[in-house]
């Protein structure tokens, strides 16, 4: 069969390359057009095949190149004069070449892509290229949800750019060091862009330079979306402007810096913005993370625990001593959930003292310190100064040496509450690594109290998810139990002008795990962290996993972003 035969059945190319039975395939497309999907996309969707093999398999049928779309430059994933909806209705990503060629970017090249119009719109020659389904889907989120979804067009794409004048020494704004820095054109687009970022919830901001381009992103619900591209001559200014509002050396370009400012949005309410700068080959690239100091809910129901995680951290948090430790990455809530513990606690009858780099939510009642390295004043220099205040409750934002990591365990020891973070992946994990950084296995048998892991997921838009029907052996091959089938209610994200992609807003998943004498016996062992996560599972204690399905069974996820972060 030719190859434009081939294209005009699709299940052909699919059953000829191995991945599929006939029959199956036959199935699948049936199944596939009830959920109104193209193949590629429900086979991918529900797990039944692999993105990366279908891609292969595709660009090896179709002799087309198999082109990964994260290795490309920022310049190329543009939307060189075609519409939104063009890209919208055939699902093909644009990607311009240097020799201005028009590659569009799909999953399944036996689909009818629109080639004729992609060319007439763009007005040049357009071809096919095979992208991996997962990666396509994520990219067309990013370029369609972000930047030209109605009604959630950024701010920034309104900003005057060319109203900002373009000098030689472009990282030196001499308008700005002045006296009249705050009305000047390179002054209003910053602040556009902090007062954009914050409405739009946006946890970080990233101004980055390239050789050719420049590109600001915001990270929203835990993913980084392409906001705007400023003139390459002018983010330099864009980068002072930030460097002199956290009072960081504008003239220093060859060493990190890092910095903080507020932001006041009125009389009643200021965001923190924490600045990092960091030299990169083509210029200085900036971050910003976006902080509430004085978040609307710290509520122990509004983090997502199950009644029994609830009521385990609840208990630990009313012992008279003890280490609490809450585990995870960056930007995973930490922070939110160790502050909720102190809120709960919070009152005339303790003294609570926390030490933090630098303090991120402020509560009237406690006595907060942000650590200052250039005056020698660290994690542990302030603890040893705690330990000297009669403290009832300590919260050290991080343990990250054996120092501090020992201060802490004494404390817990020593009739004070302590709650901390660590970065470990999951709750075994936290035990065999403060094992390894020095502390010895029956210190932490008896002051460790709960280990709490968590992740952040994206939720699923009250909106527009739609409804997903897997059969049962699917479901159980992820990890559902045959019990909890019945109940289970999943749900997949559509996307619509009031979410990204699918998914608006993040919900939490726990993994937390009371110290019992059983642990302490498997700890003083010398027990790994496969023995205690076994030990865990044995005692019912669910983990990140187990808690992700259950949030995914309530409809809150999907077992997508279930299957990403887990």
């Amino acid at each position: 069969m030719n190859s434009k035969a081939a294209i005009r059945d699709r299940s052909h190319w699919l059953a000829v390359s191995g991945l599929l039975d006939p029959a199956l395939v036959e199935q699948a497309r049936i199944s596939a057009r009830a959920h109104a999907q193209p193949l590629v996309k429900y086979l991918v969707d529900n797990q039944l095949m692999d993105a990366s093999s279908i891609a292969a398999a595709a660009a090896r049928h179709f002799s087309l190149p198999l082109v990964d779309i994260d290795a490309l430059q920022p310049a190329t994933r543009t939307l060189p004069r075609v519409s939104p909806e063009l890209i919208r209705r055939y699902r093909a990503l644009p990607l311009l070449k240097p020799d201005a060629t028009l590659w569009l970017g799909v999953s399944d090249p036996a689909e009818d892509h629109g080639l004729n119009e992609f060319s007439f719109q763009a007005g040049c020659k357009t071809d096919i290229v095979v992208v991996e389904e997962s990666m396509l889907n994520r990219a067309l989120q990013d370029l369609l949800d972000t930047c030209h979804a109605p009604g959630r067009a950024s701010e920034l794409s309104q900003l005057d750019f060319d109203a900002i004048p373009i000098q030689e020494d472009a990282g030196t704004p001499a308008d700005d060091a002045g006296g009249n820095a705050g009305d000047t054109p390179v002054t209003r687009v910053v602040n556009r862009l902090l007062l954009d970022a914050i409405r739009r919830g946006a946890s970080d901001i990233h101004v980055e330079c390239y050789e050719h381009t420049a590109r600001i992103r915001f990270r929203e619900d835990g993913m980084l979306r392409e906001i705007a591209r400023p003139p390459l001559a002018i983010t330099g200014k864009i980068g002072a402007r930030l460097k002199i509002m956290a009072r960081l050396d504008i003239a220093e370009k060859r060493l990190p810096q890092d910095g903080r400012f507020r932001l006041r949005l009125s009389r009643a309410r200021a965001m923190e913005l924490r600045v990092s700068t960091l030299p990169t080959l083509w210029g200085e690239k900036t971050v910003l993370r976006v902080l509430d100091p004085q978040p609307d809910n710290l509520d122990m129901d509004s983090l997502g625990f199950t009644a029994e995680q609830k009521r385990l951290y609840t208990q630990a948090l009313h012992r008279q001593q003890g280490l609490i430790l809450v585990t995870g990455p960056t930007g995973s809530g930490k922070s939110l959930t160790l502050y909720t513990g102190l809120n709960l606690l919070n009152n005339a009858e303790r003294n609570i003292a926390t030490v933090e780099d630098p303090v991120e939510i402020h509560l009237d009642g406690i006595n907060q310190v942000s650590v200052n390295a250039a005056v020698g004043l660290g994690f542990s220099e302030t603890l040893r100064a705690f330990l000297r205040q009669d403290p009832d409750v300590l919260m050290v934002g991080e343990i990250r040496d054996l120092e501090t990591a020992r201060i802490a365990v004494r404390a817990a020891q020593t009739g004070h509450l302590v709650l901390s973070t660590l970065h470990t992946n999951s709750a075994a994990e936290t035990l065999t690594r403060l094992v390894d950084m020095g502390i010895a296995p029956y210190h932490l048998a008896t002051s460790l109290s709960l280990v709490i892991a968590q992740r952040l997921l994206r939720r699923l838009c009250t909106r527009c998810k739609k409804p997903l029907h897997l059969p049962s052996n699917v479901l159980i091959q992820e990890g559902f139990s045959p019990d909890s089938i019945p109940e289970a209610r999943l749900f997949a994200p559509a996307g619509c002008n009031h979410c990204h992609g699918g998914y608006r807003g993040r919900v939490g998943i726990y993994e937390t795990v009371a110290i019992t004498e059983a642990f302490s016996r498997v700890m003083m062992a010398g027990g790994n962290s496969i023995q205690i996560a076994e030990l865990a599972r044995n005692k019912g204690f669910n983990d990140l996993r187990r808690s992700a399905l259950e949030k995914a069974a309530q409809g809150l996820t999907s077992l997508a972003e279930v299957n990403r972060m887990t």
